[in-house]
C-alpha cells in the first residue's frame, strides 16, 4: 500500500490560520486516484459530519471518482467519535472503517455493531497504524491510501514509516502565529534525525501556489 500525505501550508509551514483554496487541495488529491482516506478522531470531533446532508455535496462528490470507492478509516481507540450515522451518509467516501484497538470500550464496540460500521481492531493499548494498514489492503483491496488529518495522525505515521509520498500545496502566505497547527506535528514526531526526502514534481500553480511532490526515503533494515 502506498500512503500520502496530501496538505496545503503556509511558508513557515503551518496547516491552519489562512485560506485555504479547498479546490485545488481536492483537484490535486484526486491524481493520486486513491482508494481510501484516514484521519484521525480528532479531525471528526472538530468538524462533526451532520445528519442531513445538504444536495451540494452529492454534485462535488460527483467531480472525484474516488468518492464511489473509497474507504474513510478513522483512528479512534477512545471511542470518542459518536456520529457515525451522519458519517455513514456522506457521499465522500463509499466505507467508514473505525480504527480501534483492544483497549477500546466494549461499549464503544456494541455502539459501532449497532450503527454497522465495519471495524478493524489492531494493537493493544492504541491502534497499531502498521497493523492497520495490512488489514486495511486485505479486506478493501486499498492500494492508495491518503492522509486528510491534523499534524498529530501525520506525525506519528512519518515517525513510524508509514508515509510513502508527502503533497505540498505552497501557499504564499506566513501565518505567523504559534498557536497555529503544523502540519506535522513537532510534538509528537520526535524523529531521531531528519527525514529525508527526495523531489519528484514542482509545479507553479494559479494564485501563487506552488505544488511539490517528495518521496519519503526509508533507511533500509539491517
Amino acid at each position: 500500500m502506498r500512503v500520502v500525505l496530501h496538505i496545503q501550508i503556509s511558508l513557515d509551514a503551518r496547516a491552519t490560520g489562512f485560506d485555504i483554496d479547498m479546490g485545488t487541495h481536492y483537484q490535486l488529491a484526486e491524481t493520486f486516484e486513491p482508494d481510501g482516506v484516514i484521519s484521525g478522531a480528532d479531525t471528526f470531533l472538530a468538524a462533526p459530519m451532520p445528519e442531513e446532508v445538504p444536495e451540494w455535496s452529492y454534485e462535488v462528490a460527483k467531480n472525484f471518482p474516488s468518492c464511489s470507492r473509497s474507504i474513510m478509516a478513522i483512528v479512534d481507540s477512545k471511542g470518542r467519535v459518536r456520529n457515525w450515522g451522519g458519517i455513514k451518509k456522506q457521499p465522500f467516501w463509499k466505507t467508514p472503517v473505525a480504527l480501534c484497538s483492544r483497549s477500546t470500550p466494549k461499549e464503544y464496540l456494541d455502539y459501532l455493531k449497532r450503527e454497522d460500521v465495519d471495524v478493524i481492531i489492531a494493537g493493544r493499548d492504541r491502534v497499531d497504524l502498521k497493523k492497520a494498514l495490512k488489514e486495511l489492503r486485505s479486506r478493501y483491496g486499498s492500494r492508495t491510501l491518503r492522509i486528510d488529518s491534523g499534524g498529530t495522525l501525520s506525525a506519528i505515521m512519518l515517525k513510524e514509516g508509514l508515509i510513502d509520498e508527502i503533497s505540498v500545496i505552497l501557499s504564499p502566505c506566513i501565518v505567523g502565529n504559534p498557536a497555529t497547527a503544523h502540519f506535522i506535528n513537532p510534538a509528537v514526531s520526535e524523529l531521531p534525525e531528519p527525514c529525508q526526502l527526495k523531489l519528484r514534481h514542482v509545479e507553479e500553480m494559479e494564485n501563487g501556489l506552488i505544488w511539490l511532490r517528495y518521496d519519503v526515503i526509508k533507511k533500509r533494515k539491517s
